[in-house]
């Protein structure tokens, strides 16, 4: 063998080996991480408090009985417009109660009872009427008399108190025909022998000019003082009662920006009136106890807006709570907690960096960076266990 084809053979063996070392190299080598990737942006960010709400009435009326009585059917419906001092509803005295046989008999024995008495009462008013024209015609000759001087100035005296006497009987026999007059009709209420005819009727009417805006008692019937008929109210004065978590209401001010969303219609843009002092326990959709807050929102958007919106109608409601203007913004996403810190992957030439850095307006979607970051750089969106500090990614 010539001392050409060795060296040729050994070459090629080297170049043989250099390919298999560095196919081996190549095997062996850690492939990059196929990632989500966005960039670092220059702008504002808003935070909101969002929960759901219902629309209200601001200044509602009960209109409720004031006695108990029976109720005649109502001529007013939901949505219908009264004026102040309309009538509303009526209120009828109660029918009288069923009689049974037992009492039905007695009841008629008691009417008549009442009958006799007043019968005898009239009768006992006849005789002390005759009793009296007996006494005014003594009385008139005894006068006649003592004028002639036949009989005593006594004997007068007596003739007229005899005639007084008689005429205090007559008084007081009247007296007793009344009270056996009005027995005898109480017997006849009692026995139901009254006729039905006109009967005073109680009238509800309404405290101020508005809507109807619910009727709870249409039907007629019997009803006790204090029972609610119905509610009425200026639907063109709404507001919204949002309840939030009192965790987030310690970040609501009065004032704060409003957009109310998915009611029907476009978006309205109201603020804040109050957030009210005292919470209350509910139940969550997973059975949890919550302690709640409710918050009042006035409405800005023109009435136009909103005319289609009614009392009780469901909103959402988002709540400006916090926001920042010009500043570095990332995707919520790309953030991860970092002992007490926060942190993100920056991508350096492919390489993945962890970079430590602070946060402040953050709404669930986006966060503001106030260091650590600078716009237009790049970091990871949902940074898996594969991705670590210096590991190669690319983009998925």
């Amino acid at each position: 063998m010539s001392a050409r084809s060795v060296r040729t053979r050994v070459i090629l063996g080297i170049l043989g080996g250099a390919l298999l070392i560095g196919l081996l190299l190549v095997a062996i080598r850690p492939r990059p991480v196929e990632v989500d990737l966005a960039a670092v942006r220059s702008g504002s960010v808003d935070a909101y408090v969002e929960e759901d709400g219902r629309a209200r009435v601001k200044d509602r009326y009960m209109v409720a009985a004031s006695t108990s009585g029976t109720l005649a059917r109502l001529e007013v419906h939901a949505g219908d417009t009264v004026a102040r001092g309309a009538v509303l509803a009526r209120i009828l005295p109660l029918a009288p109660m069923l009689l049974d046989a037992r009492s039905r008999a007695e009841a008629q024995a008691r009417v008549s009872a009442a009958a006799a008495g007043l019968a005898q009462a009239r009768a006992t008013v006849e005789r002390a009427a005759t009793a009296l024209e007996q006494a005014t015609q003594d009385h008139d000759r005894q006068t006649s008399l003592a004028a002639g001087g036949v009989i005593t100035p006594a004997a007068l005296e007596l003739s007229t108190f005899s005639k007084r006497a008689r005429v205090e009987e007559l008084r007081s026999a009247r007296f007793g025909a009344e009270v056996a007059a009005s027995q005898l009709a109480l017997a006849k209420v009692a026995a139901g022998q009254i006729s039905a005819g006109a009967t005073d009727e109680l009238t509800a009417t309404a405290p101020v000019a508005g809507t109807v805006l619910r009727v709870i008692q249409e039907s007629e019937g019997a009803v006790a003082p204090g029972t609610p008929l119905l509610e009425v109210g200026d639907p063109g004065a709404l507001e919204v009662v949002v309840d939030v978590l009192t965790q987030d209401a310690t970040r609501v001010s009065p004032g704060a920006r409003t957009v109310l969303t998915l009611w029907g219609g476009d978006d309205l843009v109201g603020h804040v009136r109050s957030v009210e002092p005292s919470a209350f326990t509910r139940l969550s959709a997973l059975g949890v106890e919550e302690q709640r807050v409710n918050v009042v929102i006035d409405l800005d958007s023109p009435r136009e807006a909103w005319r289609s919106l009614g009392d009780g109608w469901r909103v959402e409601a988002r709540i400006l709570v916090d926001s920042a203007t010009g500043a570095t913004i990332v995707p919520q996403s790309a953030v991860f907690r970092e002992g007490d810190g926060w942190a993100v992957y920056r991508v350096e030439d492919k390489i993945a960096r962890r970079t430590a850095v602070g946060l402040g307006v953050r709404n669930g979607l986006e966060a503001q960076v106030t260091t650590g970051l600078a716009p237009d750089d790049t970091v990871v969106v949902f940074p898996g266990d594969r991705v670590a500090d210096g590991v190669r990614v690319v983009a998925r």
